[in-house]
């Protein structure tokens, strides 16, 4: 295919993908014919015991798998993509038969596996003299980039799958694929969609990086996870913009993580006071769920804070070079956004700082 997004794969086409870690169980390679063959599966439930084996191997926390049948969220996804919900996000509009119908991004699938890593890191508490200038970074965006990181992890397991049986076909992507992975990943087991829209596990919590191969292959299916929400409303009450207009549901055009990353215009100015220090993505829905209380730590080294207070100082982005801009933010996932987007957060926080 010619349009075929980086972050996706299919059998078919060569990647040189440089080895996860010498532990991993299947290397890199360039031709599918040089792949080792994992052990003799001797029936599908044995195959999808062993794929959820290397995929916890692989790094990922949680894994699950769930039928490529079509999203069940069809005409509501259309209906919020046309009243605007998205705000300048057009690219969710585009391969939209893809997005809903897995069968419409890989011709014959089947089956689906979901696969989640938890990036909640520690953090290092803000000196006092530093305090007044601290602008907040969104916690995934505190490491390495998190696709390059889970990309060639999702590649491994695929070789896995087609090695496994010859024939199988799979195509794998991240959040930039047409792929619906947070009901994907509900439907999997993986975790619950919360009233914040986030994914969440009871046990590792919503700190969670989702990555999903599609493929031909017909496997047991895992059940779906069960919604634990209850009748708490803690993220719903918590965001400053009203972006979770109810339980489940999210007007992506107010949310702060829309307003400073997608969303490449002058910020509207009822939108300033609220953003407070949040200069890259925001938290505050995660930060206050009850499930994050105790959530699990990522000891995974790619996802160690290079920010290691969760922040930076605001004055240093307003005074920061293209020079530094490229090496400061060298293989992180801030660089999603260029330097000029980053000074304009960077102004509405300083306001709010200096306004407190």
């Amino acid at each position: 295919m010619n349009d075929l997004n980086p972050d996706e794969f299919q059998t078919g086409c060569s990647f040189n993908v440089k080895p996860v870690s010498a532990s991993a169980t299947i290397s890199a390679h360039t031709d599918i014919g040089d792949a080792p063959m994992p052990p003799f599966a001797a029936s599908p439930s044995q195959l999808a015991a062993e794929i959820k084996q290397l995929a916890r191997k692989l790094g990922f926390d949680l894994v699950g798998i769930t039928s490529a049948d079509p999203s069940r969220f069809g005409e509501y996804v259309k209906t919020w993509l046309a009243d605007g919900r998205a705000g300048s996000m057009d690219y969710l509009a585009d391969r939209i038969d893809e997005r809903l119908i897995p069968a419409n991004y890989l011709p014959g699938a089947k089956s689906v596996i979901c696969v989640a890593m938890n990036y909640h890191v520690p953090l290092e508490p803000v000196p006092a003299e530093k305090k007044r200038f601290h602008a907040k970074i969104a916690r995934y965006a505190l490491g390495d980039d998190y696709h390059e990181i889970i990309k060639p992890r999702l590649h491994d397991l695929a070789d896995f799958i087609r090695a496994a049986v010859l024939g199988t076909r799979t195509k794998s992507g991240v959040d930039t694929a047409p792929i619906m992975e947070r009901e994907l990943a509900a439907r999997a087991g993986v975790g619950w969609v919360g009233k914040n829209t986030c994914v969440l596990d009871a046990r590792v919590g919503s700190w969670l990086l989702l990555g999903s191969i599609v493929t031909t292959l017909e496997l047991p299916l895992d059940a779906p996870a069960t919604d634990r929400c209850g009748t708490c409303t803690r993220c719903i009450d918590a965001c400053p913009t009203a972006a979770i207009t109810e339980p489940y549901q999210l007007d992506a055009s107010r949310c702060i993580s829309y307003l400073t990353i997608e969303h490449r215009d002058e910020i509207p100015e009822e939108f300033h006071a609220p953003i407070g220090e949040w200069i890259y993505g925001c938290d505050i829905c995660q930060d206050v769920c009850p499930y994050n209380r105790d959530a699990a730590i990522s000891l995974l080294p790619e996802l160690q804070p290079r920010f290691k207070t969760g922040g930076i100082d605001v004055r240093d982005v307003l005074q920061m070079q293209p020079d530094d801009y490229r090496v400061n933010m060298t293989n992180s996932a801030i660089k999603r956004i260029k330097l000029p987007q980053l000074r304009r957060n960077a102004g509405i926080v300083m306001k709010n700082l200096v306004a407190k």
